[in-house]
């Protein structure tokens, strides 16, 4: 398999049409999902690879498919995105992660985000990344703390507003020295 870069365990690369059947196993499932409003169908996760693939040839970057380098196997995606709903801090480039169950609580995110900045800074030579999570997703927010990101604020966000469990956001930023 050719990636576009590695860290220790994880290789990043773009989406292939074959993964859609794994996507949308991570995507559907209920606890993976548990921060967003609902999980994705099918066509939802299909037009979600279809729009990486997209942004990856106009870019050069995207949430990346993330395989584990010992098995191959896809575990879900890790990577930066823009990001251009109505904020005071938008357009912008944000940095996402979203991971099978079973690679939960290994360090996955963390060590696969770390990636995603050094790429983000050395290759693409970007200056600035946010990083947005429902306050209530913790979890996030710790791996956000982890690569070194600065809180900026809370927020309402605007695609949220009427989800009262999901709609108050964290953002974070990290920048280039």
């Amino acid at each position: 398999m050719q990636y576009l870069f590695q860290s220790p365990r994880l290789g990043f690369r773009n989406w292939k049409t074959e993964d859609l059947k794994e996507l949308f196993s991570l995507c559907s499932d209920s606890e993976v999902m548990e921060f967003f409003p609902k999980p994705l169908s099918e066509d939802e996760t299909k037009s979600f690879i279809i729009r990486m693939q997209n942004e990856y040839e106009a870019f050069g970057f995207c949430y990346f498919a993330v395989d584990k380098l010992d098995t191959q196997e896809l575990i879900g995606f890790i990577g930066i995105s823009h990001k251009d709903f109505q904020a005071d801090f938008t357009p912008c480039i944000d940095i996402g992660w979203r991971l099978k169950k079973s690679t939960w609580n290994q360090g996955y995110a963390t060590e696969g985000a770390k990636a995603c900045l050094d790429y983000a800074f050395d290759m693409l030579h970007l200056t600035h990344i946010y990083a947005i999570a429902p306050a209530v997703n913790v979890k996030s927010e710790a791996v956000m703390k982890k690569i070194g990101m600065s809180k900026v604020k809370n927020f309402i966000h605007p695609q949220l507003t009427h989800d009262e469990r999901l709609g108050e956001c964290v953002l974070y930023e990290i920048k280039t020295n």
